[in-house]
């Protein structure tokens, strides 16, 4: 049985309008309003493991959600300089939302940390930037299928349009984020 927040987050996720279809009319727009007593319970850090392609929503010890992630086409090792294809790994906080991005939603991770410039300077090498949890890109390139079975962003942590609504709603700014190997 689906779950109300799954049910509500799938609804928003599709649309907040509706088509009205009579008989003999033309379909006209209804604005739906929907109402859960279900209150959302709030992560207070994210952890994610590159390795098994996961995302988990963590409330102390426990797992709240735990999402399917696709991440940077070069995903073994740690981010070491623009242009490298590899999502980070480290501790960092979610910085900024934008629900304008060329993705579906995204939330920026602040990468890079300090350690991150310090080893980008030590080497000459342009850190990088941008990294991101975000939805499928707005605009898809590729059919739907190749996005749910490879790893595909330049770097960021990607999942689907549903999963990344949730994530959007149980997740306060500045929460932090460990990327782990």
């Amino acid at each position: 049985m689906i779950s109300p927040l799954r049910l509500l987050v799938s609804l928003l996720a599709v649309s907040s309008i509706a088509l009205a279809a009579h008989a003999d009319s033309p379909p006209t727009l209804q604005r739906v309003m929907i109402r859960s007593s279900e209150a959302l319970p709030m992560a207070d850090r994210i952890v994610v493991h590159k390795g098994e392609r996961r995302l988990d929503l963590m409330r102390g010890y426990s797992v709240l959600r735990s999402y399917k992630v696709a991440l940077g086409l070069n995903p073994v090792g740690q981010k070491e300089r623009a242009g490298d294809f590899r999502t980070p790994e480290g501790t960092y906080f979610l910085s900024r939302r934008n629900a304008r991005s060329d993705f579906f939603l995204s939330v920026q991770v602040s990468y890079p940390n300090d350690a991150d410039l310090a080893r980008a300077r030590r080497n000459h090498w342009q850190s990088g930037g941008s990294i991101m949890i975000h939805g499928l890109p707005n605009t898809l390139k590729h059919p739907p299928e190749y996005y749910e079975q490879r790893d595909w962003t330049d770097g960021c942590i990607a999942v689907t349009n549903s999963d990344m609504v949730e994530i959007w709603l149980l997740t306060p700014d500045n929460i932090p984020i460990d990327i782990r190997p």
